[in-house]
């Protein structure tokens, strides 16, 4: 089995899924150990290469005693992360999985790629979580089980998945006592809404609507106040999403994190569709000369143009592409866009998109309909750029 090693202590890591896939860390809840996402890994492993650990006190990890703390759980990631050979990841975790995930993306941002808090807070009662702590260390997990289970999962499901549920339990009283109260040390002691603020890394807060441990009304909501740009995804779930609603999660995970790849790859695609209207329209010099002269402050424009206007607009089959051109010459001339105009006369004359006559034509109608200056200057434009083309 893989163990990574940090100051002696021993963490169990699995991962899986092709190396060419972009990595994804997901981390588990206080009680549970990495299988609590095997629901949800068929949804991410046709996305993703997904490494799995048992946080430090749980599954086959090791359990010290004494107090653990976010920050200790957060290098235990790195640990693993290191001993994976994977320099950065997105990383999704469920109830404390979430927190050290918060954790790891404001301790090591170079690390983190995307956040996905899961069911979890920045604002726990801490006097609530002491109680706890000092019950698991003086009577066992045992004694805090009824409160656990009545949490991670909702009552209809544990009645209609008992055997899921037991094995939840099961495996919640037979864990070490000195890991759930070490980690029910972190969570006490956490010290994380303050700081959320600073976090710009995509973030994806998932909230479960039948969680009572953490529900988004005075837990997710504040993640999503302080992280201003985070989405926010309701699952119809209790505690532990990947167990109860583990497609619906995985699909959320896998929607937030291809997203932006898709629409790079969907925006390119119109891109180059629309350069091909582009190009015929106007010509490979003009647009070559435009292309070069694309600027940090005006390369967005001529992308969303080139999509929309040159893709979308010159691409539909309701008119020919004749009739395009000579409605641009009415309306550029209509409103006084000179430089438009006479790009598109030189272009529908060297380009065989409409001749002489025919723009004369559109020219006395926009004398009609718009106004004789603006006719008068559009003749007079285009009598240039016969004369350089004639040159």
């Amino acid at each position: 089995m893989p163990f990574a090693t940090r100051d002696t202590i021993r963490i169990y890591w699995k991962l899986d899924g092709a190396d060419d896939r972009p990595a994804l860390v997901l981390l588990n809840s206080i009680g549970t150990d990495m299988g609590l996402w095997d629901a949800v890994l068929p949804t991410l492993l046709p996305h993703f290469r997904v490494l799995r650990m048992d946080t430090r006190g749980h599954g086959a990890s090791d359990a010290p005693e004494d107090d653990y703390s976010l920050e200790m759980l957060a290098d235990d990631v790195i640990t693993v992360m290191d001993a994976a050979g994977i320099a950065q990841a997105a990383v999704a975790g469920v109830s404390l999985g979430g927190m050290i995930a918060m954790q790891l993306a404001l301790d090591h941002g170079d690390r983190v790629s995307a956040l996905i808090p899961v069911c979890t807070s920045a604002t726990m009662d801490s006097n609530a979580w002491a109680d706890r702590v000092a019950k698991v260390r003086s009577e066992g997990t045992a004694a805090i089980a009824d409160l656990a289970m009545g949490r991670f999962l909702s009552p209809g499901f544990t009645r209609t998945h008992d055997s899921v549920a037991a094995g939840l339990r099961a495996a919640l009283v037979a864990m070490a006592d000195a890991g759930y109260a070490g980690c029910g040390a972190a969570i006490r002691d956490m010290a994380l809404i303050d700081r959320l603020a600073s976090l710009t890394l995509p973030v994806l807060i998932v909230a479960g609507d039948r969680d009572t441990s953490t529900p988004f009304s005075g837990h997710g909501e504040h993640l999503a106040q302080k992280m201003t740009h985070a989405q926010v995804v309701h699952l119809d779930a209790a505690h532990l999403a990947p167990v109860e609603s583990p497609l619906a999660l995985g699909g959320a995970i896998v929607r937030f994190l291809t997203s932006d790849a898709q629409k790079s790859v969907a925006e390119d695609t119109l891109f180059e569709a629309g350069l091909v209207n582009r190009r015929r329209v106007l010509g490979d010099e003009w647009v070559d000369r435009s292309l070069v002269g694309r600027t940090a402050l005006n390369s967005d424009f001529q992308a969303m143009i080139t999509r929309i206007a040159w893709n979308e607009i010159w691409g539909r089959p309701g008119l020919d592409e004749r009739t395009r051109r000579l409605i641009v010459l009415a309306i550029t001339a209509s409103l006084g866009r000179w430089e438009e105009f006479a790009l598109h006369v030189r272009a529908g004359l060297t380009r065989d998109g409409f001749t002489r006559e025919e723009m004369k034509e559109v020219l006395m109608q926009t004398a009609i309909y718009a106004g004789v200056p603006a006719a008068n200057t559009a003749f007079a434009e285009a009598a240039r750029v016969i004369a350089e083309i004639d040159g």
